[in-house]
């Protein structure tokens, strides 16, 4: 065979060196070669030299053969995603693929993770009981990277794209009934957090989002908040962040008695410049969410007798109570800070029903009590 195209070479019984000519050595000017040890046939060496030809004539790197996932991931890592995702995010990235990807595909070369092996992981994730949820993440995570593998000319195609996901189980957001949200109001009254509690019920917004809230952010007189930054605890402290994505930064109106309660807690507070954060921890450092959650919320609940809700469910409660109420669904989606509207019918769409109960009666009342022509 051509020396510039590549050699087969027996190397004992069933036993082949396959190489393939890789161009010129930049330094030394010598040819270079890329080798492989394939057990089997001559047939199955034959089939590997001609697989690798025909991906160097259709343009990839095949010294991308000899660097595995777990070196991939970590460029990959480092250069795309740790410069454009929130600190969050990124840890949630590197997490599951560390957890999920890197035991059982990592050692492998990415020239040599093919599709079949990426279902049969998502199959191994399914019998260790993981949630469909978690495995499509994780797929996202994975063929995100990968999708840039395809781009640096380290493989020819994506093999995650050709790859089967779990069926999502929709599963019903936790919300209070509007019985049960009165009961919480009424629990809140004069509770050193009112303030907080009031505008995490009221508004929809995520606890990162009013965590991170200044004075400069609230306007009192306008009775409303402006949405631009979260707050997240990072190694070394304290950082501020970019919102969640760019259409979270908004601005939400404010109910008057929300407006009343964060007037008074400005009143009576001692920090006053529009830089202090609102709500402050008794140290009067900023609030750590899950200190919070177990030393205020959860004993509020129980005092309420109130069913144990996280903190973040009373972003959904507003949701749910605004759609019921018969807000547009376009209002929410602007103040949740939503991508789209279509978005939020989807995450809200139990409330869906009895907005279209409502919905009819009203076109009923409509038609019926309109004056027929004569």
């Amino acid at each position: 065979m051509a020396r510039k195209v590549g050699q087969i070479v027996g190397r004992g019984r069933r036993t082949w060196l396959v190489r393939v000519y890789n161009g010129h050595d930049p330094e030394t000017k010598k040819r270079k070669y890329l080798n492989q040890t394939i057990h089997g046939g001559l047939r199955d060496a034959q089939a590997h030299l001609n697989k690798m030809l025909g991906e160097r004539d259709r343009g990839r790197n095949l010294d991308s053969s000899k660097q595995t996932l777990n070196e991939f991931l970590d460029r990959w890592l480092e250069l795309c995603a740790k410069p454009r995702l929130r600190a969050k995010s990124f840890r949630d990235y590197e997490g599951l693929l560390r957890r999920y990807v890197r035991p059982t595909l990592g050692s492998k070369a990415i020239a040599n993770v093919f599709a079949l092996d990426i279902q049969t992981l998502y199959h191994e994730l399914l019998d260790r009981h993981l949630s469909a949820r978690t495995i499509r993440y994780t797929h996202a995570v994975l063929r995100s990277a990968l999708k840039q593998a395809v781009r640096w000319n380290l493989v020819l195609g994506n093999p995650a794209d050709a790859v089967d996901l779990p069926k999502r189980h929709r599963s019903v957001v936790a919300v209070l009934s509007l019985q049960q949200t009165r009961t919480f109001v009424k629990a809140i009254a004069g509770h050193a957090y009112e303030g907080l509690l009031a505008l995490a019920l009221t508004t929809g917004m995520r606890p990162s989002e009013y965590l991170a809230l200044t004075w400069s952010d609230i306007d009192l007189d306008r009775g409303t908040v402006s949405v631009s930054r979260s707050l997240e605890w990072q190694k070394g402290g304290w950082q501020f962040a970019d919102t969640k994505r760019p259409r979270s930064r908004r601005v939400v109106k404010l109910q008057a008695w929300v407006v009343s309660v964060l007037r008074e807690n400005r009143t009576k507070g001692q920090r006053r410049n529009g830089d202090d954060l609102v709500f402050l921890a008794k140290s009067g450092g900023p609030i750590r969410e899950s200190y919070f959650v177990q030393r205020y919320f959860k004993p509020l609940l129980k005092t309420a007798g109130l069913p144990e809700i996280r903190l973040y469910d009373l972003r959904h409660t507003a949701a749910t109570i605004s759609l019921a109420a018969g807000v547009s669904p376009k209002v929410i989606s602007e103040q949740l800070g939503h991508a789209s509207v279509a978005f939020t019918l989807d995450v809200y769409s139990h409330v869906l029903p009895h907005m279209q109960d409502a919905a009819a009666e009203r076109v009923q009342a409509l038609l019926l009590s309109a004056s027929v022509p004569s």
